[in-house]
This record gives C-alpha cells, sequence and structure tokens, in this order.
C-alpha cells in the first residue's frame, strides 16, 4: 500500500498558476504509476492528467492540456502537478492517486489503488 499526502492548494485569481504536490511513502516500490483527478462540487470525480513512473510519459485531459504539466520527483518520491492558466472552472478538490499496473495513460479511477486526501484549488474569476 502507498501512502500520498497532496498540498499546494488555494485561493488564486483567474491567469495566476498554482503547483500542486503530492509525497508518495510506503510501498513505493509497487507503483507503477501516478494520477492526479479533480472533483468540483455537485460533478463526479474526473481524470486530470497522469504519469508512468518508470518512463516518464504523461497524458492530460482536453481541458487541461497545454496549461498543466504533471511531474515526477523520483529521488524525493513526490509526483507534482503544474497548472497555469487558472481558469474558475477548474475549481474544484484535487487528488492524487497511485497505481500498480499503468495501462492506457491510467484515465480511469478504478485503475488506481491509492488516493491521498485531496488539496483545495479555488479559481476566482
Amino acid at each position: 500500500q502507498v501512502q500520498l499526502v497532496e498540498s499546494g492548494g488555494g485561493l488564486v485569481q483567474t491567469g495566476d498558476s498554482l503547483r500542486l504536490s503530492c509525497a508518495i511513502s510506503g510501498r513505493i516500490s509497487g507503483f507503477s504509476g501516478m494520477g492526479w483527478f479533480r472533483q468540483a462540487p455537485g460533478r463526479e470525480r474526473e481524470f486530470v492528467a497522469s504519469i508512468n513512473w518508470s518512463g516518464g510519459f504523461t497524458y492530460y485531459a482536453d481541458s487541461v492540456k497545454g496549461r498543466f504539466t504533471i511531474s515526477r520527483d523520483i529521488l524525493n518520491n513526490m509526483v507534482n502537478l503544474e497548472m497555469n492558466s487558472l481558469k474558475p472552472e477548474d475549481t474544484a478538490v484535487y487528488y492524487c492517486a497511485a497505481t500498480s499496473v499503468f495501462r492506457s495513460a491510467a484515465r480511469v479511477m478504478s485503475e488506481y489503488e491509492d488516493w491521498g486526501q485531496g488539496t483545495q484549488v479555488t479559481v476566482s474569476s
């Protein structure tokens, strides 16, 4: 099992940038990829971005492509989400998640075994 702790959320204005981090601990050798998901009030949790841990291949939802960047820090066991040009529709609780079997960009929640508690991102207009 992997333990995940998100940080970096906050209140920003439209057009601002924010960097989320996810600290990974526990059975680190057992996972193969990480993802970021988000859930806005009254909506289902949705895929944002994912990264293959060994190769560093990245995948994004169309809504964030070109604005968000996911990256991994293998030395410090962290995954980051750099968010630029933020919009009010990016407001949500952001969750990081770990999967032991990374396949097909890992866009589906059910592919992930471990989840963090989430961090709130609020973008004001």
